[in-house]
């Protein structure tokens, strides 16, 4: 783990403390913990500066004075299963961010300024790697996701009330609350299931049931008398047409440059309501000759 961002908003903020090596994670919190606290004149004094010259020093002061609090808001994500270390990352690429976009005439703090944008990150980063298929897209899912985990620590399942209220504070469905609490009860399962002793122990995994039947010879063999049939039914179907009927049909759905109604009224010299009616008629009559 270092603390070097690679996305581009913040690479041109680097920091002093790098984990390459044998330094570790540990090494790391205790840089971070021992790097001096800029009074509120310092910290305004170097953001003046990096806002005004650009001036990169004072930027790397301001990122590894506050990265215990980014430590300190990490540890509080660590029930969800995932490394200290990668946390800690996450949030040190919002904290960059918040560096860059810090305006010291405010005169609010750096870091009540940039602890939302490191949990921000933080949050983003669970929610693409506690499970591997991500449970939240939208961003009433992603609310949902952080607060049932909580309402489930502390409940268990939840009652039709707590759905509904979540539902009311979140605008949403209550479908949509059961259906996170059911994406968030499950879990991953690996494809290749674990070699079993004997039959007595074998349990199902997804390639057993999930096989791609796709150049299965009896499922070709049945795709193609079911077409051949439906081929067949359509065509009987059209004949008991009378020919404008059929024609219409033909040119409107089977041909491969299809008509318009209003093209087919010119040709038959009536409105295209006409056509369109006559259109409705045929298919009507053609669907009892296919449920016959």
């Amino acid at each position: 783990m270092t603390t070097k961002n690679s996305k581009d908003t913040t690479a041109a903020l680097p920091v002093a403390v790098d984990l390459k090596g044998g330094q570790g994670l540990s090494a790391f919190i205790h840089a971070a913990n021992n790097a001096p606290v800029l009074s509120a004149e310092e910290e305004m004094g170097l953001a003046r500066r990096y806002r005004d010259k650009n001036d990169l020093d004072a930027a790397r002061q301001l990122v590894v004075s506050n990265l215990r609090y980014v430590i300190y808001a990490a540890r509080g994500f660590l029930g969800y299963g995932l490394p200290l270390a990668d946390l800690i990352q996450e949030g040190n690429i919002g904290l960059m961010k918040a560096v860059k976009r810090y305006d010291p005439d405010r005169q609010v703090r750096l870091i009540s300024f940039a602890i939302h944008w490191v949990r921000a990150e933080i949050y983003d980063f669970i929610l693409r790697n506690w499970r591997i298929v991500k449970v939240a897209t939208t961003k009433a899912q992603r609310k949902l996701f952080f607060n049932l985990r909580k309402s489930k620590h502390r409940l268990g399942r939840l009652s039709d009330a707590e759905v509904g209220n979540l539902a009311e504070d979140f605008s949403v469905s209550k479908e949509t609350v059961r259906e996170m609490e059911s994406r968030m009860g499950g879990y991953d399962v690996s494809f290749n299931g674990p070699p079993a002793s004997d039959d007595d122990e074998f349990t199902p995994s997804p390639e057993n049931y999930l096989g791609d039947s796709r150049h299965d010879p009896a499922r070709a063999l049945s795709d193609a008398g079911e077409a051949g049939l439906r081929s067949a039914q359509l065509k009987k179907s059209l004949q008991s047409l009378d020919p404008r009927s059929r024609e219409i049909i033909t040119s409107r759905w089977l041909a491969e440059d299809k008509a318009t109604l209003h093209d087919l009224a010119r040709k038959y010299k009536v409105s295209a309501e006409r056509i369109r009616q006559i259109e409705q008629q045929a298919m009507k009559k053609m669907r009892q000759g296919f449920a016959a």
